[in-house]
């Protein structure tokens, strides 16, 4: 299948280009670039999931970017490698060492991938677990399946939800839609950018008892084209 690469996907290209060379911590000779109606697919090669996630973080930085996929391969430089008895050890120690409780995260690593599982009160005491272990010498990836413990009524969710949201001087309140669900939230409407998209479900997390978040908001950048 062929499809014609439009002007503004080819500047797209550049801009995301640019950004990723702006940004200290990532190889952009390494790092390669394709862009499909706003649609960005980053792909090559990390010397550390660290890379990996700044490279991704910086696209989504540039402004016209709808979507993002992320097909960056993490290789590690030899003098990085661990054994996953290693990394297991060095995740769980630095866990005890944080603000998550002691024997509230389960850690299991495969070939370098650490996965977390277990539950927690809080959504950000599942993020504080893989900000901790994501910067380990070693890893490749990581996935989070810690849940969320349900504790409030869905109305009570939404209300938290909405009023946080009239609250943040980087939402527009007025055009995001909070539908809940048991303790399931479901984001609608249109944000101007990707970092308000991101701020928007990061505010919806925050939320006590909050265990899936679905974001269906659509990033419609003001004064381009379709």
């Amino acid at each position: 299948m062929t499809y014609t690469i439009t002007q503004a996907d080819t500047e797209l290209k550049t801009d995301v280009l640019s950004e990723l060379k702006y940004e200290p911590g990532v190889k952009v000779t390494d790092i390669g670039v394709l862009v499909k109606d706003g649609t960005v697919t980053l792909n090559g090669y990390a010397t550390s999931y660290m890379e990996k996630m700044e490279a991704v973080r910086a696209a989504k930085r540039v402004s016209g970017v709808k979507a993002i996929a992320d097909d960056i391969e993490v290789k590690l430089l030899g003098s990085l490698h661990r054994t996953d008895g290693d990394i297991a050890a060095a995740a769980q120690h630095y866990i005890e060492w944080s603000t998550i409780p002691t024997g509230s995260v389960q850690v299991t690593v495969r070939e370098g991938w650490i996965t977390l599982d277990s539950e927690v009160d809080w959504q950000y005491l599942k993020e504080a677990a893989t900000n901790v272990v994501q910067n380990l010498s070693g890893v490749k990836g990581v996935s989070n399946l810690i849940s969320i413990k349900p504790k409030l009524t869905a109305t009570v969710v939404e209300t938290s939800i909405q009023a946080a949201f009239k609250r943040n001087a980087l939402l527009d309140a007025n055009k995001i839609r909070v539908e809940t669900s048991t303790n399931k939230v479901i984001l609608r409407g249109d944000v101007r950018n990707f970092a308000e998209l991101e701020e928007a479900e990061r505010v919806a997390w925050a939320a006590p008892g909050v265990f899936s978040v679905d974001n269906q908001l659509t990033v419609k950048w003001s004064g381009l084209t379709e």
